[in-house]
């Protein structure tokens, strides 16, 4: 398998070592543990990815590795070349929903693909990524990154996050690019929210299509985004309503987490007050993925928030292979939990 390129020169040079947890990963839960070998090798002057297919790879296996985060081409072995496997992706929509923002502090949309990869796969609908319409909360949203990528593989999508200027940035971006891609939508909702009287957030609703035969066949997707505080979540979205919760924890470096109105720079302190309600949305069998750094937090301890919370960490094998650094004050890991049921 051959890597796809990163604008992120860090990133690029663990996608190598991030590609191997990760295909571990797909073959235990979807492939029936068919893949062994898991090497790199260099072809050409160029790291590859190698690994066996007990049986032979299928066009379904084929369909579900075409969506491994960094996966840019896969070739099989004849002899001493290299054959071409066609890849078919989920994504309904033009890779720039994902790649055309910029703005400090966004995630490489690589990684929030593999984080999104591998909290679906640790759910109880693991192999149904190719046929399921899942839905997606990411309770630390942004400006969007998780959303959009949930959008791209046809899911429903929806997030939550308290910084007014990221909510407004993301609905300004979204509305204006659904309208210069013609693509078929309805707003269902935009503006703020009252409760007796108060307002307490605000909230942008839209059915989206992917083609006119979609909108007219009814297929649409739900995206659902609130700016809010992630600790109230439950006043916004309905419990066991969501099959994956995925979040990137602020780093506590450029900026903090914030619990209800204080600032620290402890992400523990935001997973302690949050996780207990971002549990209670998700559907039994449904998982959680989080990222966070752990220079500012360890990750048993991290881990912890997750078990109080009723959630079964997903901790041996290539679930401990997904840690790399991403500059000189951050060495990012993830953590991904399932609710029993």
């Amino acid at each position: 398998m051959l890597i796809l390129p990163s604008g992120n020169r860090v990133y690029s040079g663990a996608a190598v070592e991030l590609t191997r947890a990760e295909l571990e990963i797909f073959g235990a839960a979807v492939l029936d543990g068919r893949i062994s070998g898991v090497e790199t090798a260099t072809v050409g002057g160029v790291p590859y990815v190698t690994f066996g297919v007990d049986g032979g790879l299928s066009e379904r296996d084929a369909a579900l590795l075409g969506n491994l985060s960094s996966a840019y081409a896969l070739f099989e072995f004849a002899g001493d070349l290299l054959r071409p496997v066609p890849l078919a992706r989920l994504d309904r929509y033009d890779d720039d929903l994902v790649t055309i923002l910029k703005y400090p502090g966004k995630t490489n949309e690589q990684f929030t693909k593999l984080l999104l990869n591998v909290t679906l796969l640790a759910s109880a609908w693991a192999g149904e990524l190719l046929t399921r319409r899942f839905r997606v909360l990411d309770p630390l949203c942004g400006r969007g990154t998780t959303v959009n990528q949930a959008m791209m593989y046809g899911f429903d999508a929806a997030g939550l996050d308290r910084d007014a200027k990221d909510f407004e940035a993301y609905q300004a971006f979204l509305t204006t690019w659904l309208k210069r891609k013609r693509i078929k939508h309805r707003v269902l909702e935009s503006g703020p929210v009252r409760r007796e009287r108060k307002v307490v957030g605000r909230r942008l609703r839209l059915e989206v299509a992917a083609s006119r035969e979609a909108h007219k066949a009814g297929d649409v997707q739900a995206v659902d985004v609130v700016s809010a505080d992630t600790t109230r979540a439950g006043e916004f979205f309905r419990p066991a309503s969501v099959d994956l919760v995925v979040a990137d924890a602020p780093y506590g470096v450029q900026h903090g987490s914030r619990t209800a109105d204080v600032l620290a720079r402890d992400p523990l302190a935001l997973l302690g007050a949050a996780v207990p309600g971002w549990a209670r949305l998700l559907r039994p069998g449904g998982a959680l993925g989080i990222s966070w750094n752990t220079n500012v937090a360890g990750r048993e301890a991290a881990a912890r928030h997750l078990t109080d919370a009723g959630l079964v960490v997903l901790d041996e094998g290539p679930w401990r292979g997904l840690a790399h650094p991403v500059d000189q004050a951050i060495v990012r890991d993830v953590l991904v939990a399932r609710k029993p049921g």
